[in-house]
């Protein structure tokens, strides 16, 4: 059972009544004893990390109380006070991820695959479907990197703006009601120094979303002490142009200590009353807070922190003066205070040993079973010395973990490789089951695994007819936007130069116009705080597109789509999904900005995310129509010269669908198979038009997407016809071809049917020069890749293919 039940309040006003008061006294004791008992654990090996939120509580027992149902929050690490504050997190859900306890049920926020600190709740059904969030209490999935909770907050902010403000989604009473939905965010002082916050705290001023930003200033980061963080010494006066006057929208600005239990109450009930109702930014910077076991268990404050600063912490101590104040009220004896603080402490010990027996008492019994069976396997074998040695050893490793008990049964197999079947089979057997449950322990869910996962979303083919006549790419994308607009109450798009105009390259052209600013809107140039609005509009259960203008400029945001949106359903283990699309544009722009395809850098960070690569804006309405059937987040790269490409417009457009993780033959051949995407699908295209004439006929495959890359065999089904393959794009040496070569020689298994070396085609290593020539001597040509081509076949038959 929780330690305090949900309530579904509805005052605007804080109860200072005793009960509620010795409360939140007993709520404040539990949070700081966890703490300090965490603290040991770790110290005692039971834990590998600890960071803990002691010196918070009050602030956090206050933003708790006004903290309503349906609200969401957006923090960081140090917010156990607050979770406990709403029953969302227990005191042995606590522990057991302080272990990293992969039972879900144990401890709900990821699973054991987030060290402790990390909170989440639960957005979705086990069928990944979307639970009724405005009946819950709802934490988005927390993130380490500093600040980085911020441009999320702003998201999911904003999307009670647009729950209130579009009519069209009234009906969606299970995602929000009215949009009275507050988001509540946390940061340390030190981590307002970050660009992000800056860019979010700026986003929200203007576009006037119901946010609250509590930070907790304790007057350090770590060892650095305020003075070398903020200009002024003091965040609030920093940012005191933002605040709001009769004339000029902007933020409240609130002053609180952090020891004041009356003045955090009001604060906070004043702050979430202004957000809710007038929909105004809040800002309440929560000062004189103490960190009294220093900022983690990787080292002790007393290093940096002046004798006469660490007295006043002490003195200063929020728990202490909590208990001061109910004292001097006359609202409890000593005496009272006192047995809720023993009754406290014993039911942190209580619920610590539970946790860990738990955690523990499944790693026990795999190790038993681990023994016996390397004990059963010694019997039958000729190295039953070595074998019985290893079961030994296991058997008195203290505090066992997994990987104690898995690598040893991985050691014995290899100890027993000259046995008999009959020595090993059980043993065998056993560690490709544990395989299996530790897979879905550590390794599941980096995609959906629900039934709306993009490899589930039924193929329909473009159908044409005799009004399908020929129009700008471009054209083919605004009339999908407009159908999707039309019928699609969820979605909406958002970016720069995204309303107003249309996008530069015109494919929402007059969409503004006609569906109004909520649905097609223009942000500032802010692409961390685009990427974070999305995610937390995503979230609450939207579909937005959110526009970075190039794919350049794609580095501004990488931070949040790689730490936050990609990995957020693996480290929920499918407890939430925020199924963002990113779309952007790249290949072939002359010059050395803008004209990028960092597909290596996207691959290798975007783990998680759907990474589609069209060659023209037919192709990609149909993927943008797969990914809103779908749940998973997506970046869509469309080719940056294709808009004014002529294509024949499909009947069936908004309708039709791209099967993602499928390739497309363009071209059969049988001499050699080169595998493309993109703007190099023409350019190749081209290149096989002159090789026929050469005598060598050449497979063309547009991959399609990256990530999921080839689901159904189609690159090593041609490999083993054709036996050769190049794989070709215009990333640097070493990027998205080397990636797509491992996934099909390795992935597929074809070495084996090749006869010649499979080769890349990239880049040059450096960005693309300006002007035509720029472009010409940088990305790979229709020359190169017939040079390229034909030294293969001259290697296979120079008699037929004699050397250039």
């Amino acid at each position: 059972m929780p330690e305090v039940q949900p309530i579904r309040k509805t005052e605007i006003s804080p109860d200072l009544s005793k009960d509620a008061i010795l409360e939140d006294f007993r709520v404040a004791l539990l949070s700081r004893q966890a703490s300090l008992v965490g603290r040991k654990e770790v110290f005692m090996g039971k834990a590998k990390f600890g960071i803990f939120g002691d010196g918070k509580e009050l602030a956090q027992i206050a933003m708790a109380r006004a903290f309503q149902i349906g609200d969401f929050r957006s923090g960081y690490y140090r917010d156990q006070t607050f979770m406990m504050a709403i029953g969302e997190l227990t005191v042995q859900q606590y522990f057991s991820q302080l272990y990293a306890h992969t039972n879900v049920e144990m401890e709900p926020a990821s699973a054991g695959r987030l060290m402790n600190g990390h909170f989440a709740t639960r957005s979705l059904h086990e069928d990944g479907s979307w639970k009724e969030l405005t009946k819950m209490y709802n934490s988005a999935a927390d993130i380490s990197p500093t600040a980085a909770q911020m441009p999320k907050l702003l998201g999911l902010a904003y999307a009670s703006k647009l729950f209130r403000e579009n009519k069209g989604l009234k009906s969606f009473t299970d995602l929000s009601i009215n949009g009275n939905e507050v988001a509540w965010g946390t940061i340390g002082n030190a981590s307002t120094s970050e660009g992000i916050f800056f860019e979010a705290i700026n986003a929200a001023g203007v576009m006037q979303v119901p946010m609250v930003i509590s930070i907790w200033d304790d007057a350090y980061g770590i060892s650095v002490p305020q003075e070398y963080h903020t200009t002024k010494g003091s965040i609030s006066d920093a940012l005191s142009g933002f605040e709001r006057t009769d004339s000029q929208k902007g933020f409240e600005i609130i002053k609180v200590k952090g020891w004041d239990y009356e003045g955090l109450m009001h604060a906070f009930f004043n702050a979430g009353k202004i957000a809710r109702e007038d929909h105004v930014p809040v800002l309440i910077h929560v000062e004189e807070m103490t960190q009294p076991q220093g900022h983690s268990t990787s080292g002790s404050h007393e290093r940096y922190k002046s004798a006469e600063r660490l007295k006043w912490e002490k003195e200063w101590d929020c728990i202490d003066k909590f208990r001061e104040y109910i004292l001097s009220s006359k609202i409890a004896t000593p005496e009272t205070l006192d047995k809720i603080e023993a009754q406290v402490k014993a039911d942190v010990k209580k619920q610590k040993e539970t946790a860990w027996q738990e955690f523990s008492k499944e790693i026990k019994a795999e190790l038993q079973e681990a023994i016996s069976l390397i004990k059963g396997a010694a019997a039958h074998s000729t190295r039953k010395v070595i074998l019985t040695q290893m079961a030994d050893e296991l058997s008195r490793t203290i505090n066992p973990i997994r990987k104690d008990v898995i690598s040893t049964v991985r050691k014995a197999l290899l100890t027993l490789r000259f046995d008999s079947n009959e020595a090993k089979n059980e043993l065998k057997s056993w560690y490709k089951e544990q395989t299996k449950k530790n897979h879905d322990r550590y390794n599941s869910h980096l995609y959906s695994e629900s039934k709306w996962s993009v490899q589930n979303i039924e193929e329909v083919k473009p159908a044409y007819d005799e009004k399908s006549i020929l129009v700008d790419g471009r054209e083919v994308l605004q009339k999908y936007f407009d159908y999707t607009l039309e019928h699609n109450p969820k979605f909406f798009a958002f970016g720069e130069d995204v309303g107003k105009i249309g996008d530069v390259n015109q494919a929402f052209a007059g969409l503004q116009a006609k569906h109004g600013e909520l649905r097609v809107s223009d942000t500032s140039i802010r692409e961390a705080t685009i990427v974070g609005q999305g995610i937390g509009t995503a979230l609450r259960g939207l579909r937005p597109v959110a526009e970075i203008q190039y794919i350049d400029y794609l580095l501004y945001g990488l931070q949040m789509l790689s730490d936050d949106l990609a990995c957020l359903q693996y480290r929920t283990k499918g407890g939430q999904k925020a199924p963002l699309i990113i779309r952007t544009r790249g290949h072939r722009l002359e010059g050395v900005w803008h004209s990028g395809s960092p597909m290596g850098m996207i691959l290798s960070t975007l783990r998680g995310m759907v990474v589609c690569v069209p060659r023209d804006m037919t192709q990609a309405a149909g993927m943008y129509s797969t990914l809103l059937k779908s749940d998973e987040p997506a970046i869509v790269v469309e080719c940056l010269n294709g808009y004014r490409l002529k294509e024949k417009l499909p009947a069936n457009l908004g309708e039709y669908t791209v099967p993602l993780g499928k390739p497309e033959v363009l071209r059969e051949g049988k001499d050699i198979t080169i595998v493309t995407y993109g703007s190099m699908c023409r350019i190749v295209l081209e290149a096989a038009g002159e090789l026929i004439e050469l005598g060598i006929d050449v497979e063309v495959i547009d991959v399609q997407t990256l990530l999921p890359f080839d689901t159904h065999g189609v690159i090593g089904d041609s490999i083993k016809k054709t036996n050769r393959v190049i794989f070709a794009d215009e990333d640097v040496p070493g990027g998205a071809s080397a990636y797509m070569m491992q996934q099909v020689i390795e992935g597929q298994e074809v070495f084996r049917y090749l006869d010649s070396e499979p080769l890349t085609i990239a880049a040059k290593a450096h960005r693309p020069a300006y002007s035509s020539d720029g472009d010409y001597f940088s990305k790979p040509s229709l020359e190169d890749i017939v040079e390229k081509v034909y030294a293969v076949m001259n290697e296979v038959d120079p008699k037929s293919f004699p050397a250039l």
